[in-house]
């Protein structure tokens, strides 16, 4: 399959290397970063993808897809699709399907899980909105790319369902940091909390996957000096992202918004930027009750 991938950076690279590896022919844009190897490089966006079956993007934020949008979707070739994968807000999402649809293109919004370590090894988790046919065309790639691809409904239903599952690690991961923090306060071994709760009803993907605590658990960043897998300047977007979500849904989410507000200060207004989104444990352990 001919396909154009817009956006090579920590996320996209290594995806659109996996395609090449599966034997796809992949030609690709990016402002800043070389493509991989084996991945062809075009002079602007709209050039990748005018004989693309398929063009991928992996954007930054809503407002640079509706821009990439505008410029690529009167260059596809008629029966293409535009697959987001970025992680944007909803209303961008619908707003670059409509303009693919007028067009009489497909378009999915696909945002992952699974962050930089899953796009390298192919395993991560596609949430995506859109009509079947267009998903359809796209399964194989997911398939390459990551281990899930759930059809979550219409189009930006992908986006829905990123925002809200972030939202819950967001404040999962918070309330784990808490607990460590908490329980070397009591004297509690790490080692001896991680195997009660990794095995009680404590449990998440963020104590049994990702434990923020060095030396326990599984490899994660912790053991790296929190060197980010997830930054937590990206936990801070998909929040606010979910906040901004659930005004516009008039929705209560006092836990996502109290989340949102001490990821903003971790990244913002102390030493978070550049750390990973786990570091929010040697943050807890820094204070005290206020």
């Amino acid at each position: 399959m001919k396909i154009a991938f817009i956006g090579l950076g920590n996320m996209g690279g290594p995806m659109a290397s996996n395609l090449v590896a599966a034997g796809h022919q992949v030609i690709g844009f990016d402002l800043a970063a070389p493509p991989p190897e084996g991945v062809g490089q075009a002079t602007t966006a709209a050039a990748a993808a005018q004989e693309a079956e398929v063009v991928i993007t992996m954007l930054p934020n809503g407002g640079i897809l509706r821009e990439v949008a505008k410029e690529v979707i009167p260059a596809m070739q008629d029966g293409a699709v535009l697959c987001d994968c970025s992680t944007v807000d909803v209303d961008s999402a619908k707003a670059v399907a409509k303009m693919a649809a007028e067009r009489g293109l497909g378009a999915l919004d696909a945002p992952v899980s699974g962050g930089v370590g899953g796009a390298t090894n192919g395993t991560l988790t596609f949430m995506v909105g859109g009509d079947e046919k267009s998903f359809a065309t796209v399964k194989p790639l997911f398939d390459i790319m990551g281990q899930k691809a759930v059809h979550c409904g219409e189009a930006g239903a992908g986006q829905s369902a990123k925002i809200c599952n972030n939202m819950i690690l967001g404040v999962t991961m918070i309330a784990t940091c808490e607990a460590f923090a908490l329980a070397d306060k009591l004297g509690l071994d790490r080692e001896k909390m991680f195997d009660v709760v990794s095995t009680s009803s404590g449990q998440s993907w963020s104590m049994n996957t990702y434990c923020p605590a060095p030396g326990v658990g599984p490899q994660t960043p912790a053991d790296n000096d929190y060197k980010p897998g997830f930054a937590a300047e990206l936990m801070l977007k998909d929040l606010r992202l979910s906040q901004q979500a659930a005004e516009s849904a008039d929705a209560d989410t006092p836990m996502g918004k109290l989340a949102s507000a001490l990821y903003a200060a971790f990244v913002e207004a102390e030493d978070g930027k550049g750390k990973d989104f786990s570091a929010m444990l040697p943050r807890f352990e820094k204070r005290g009750r206020s």
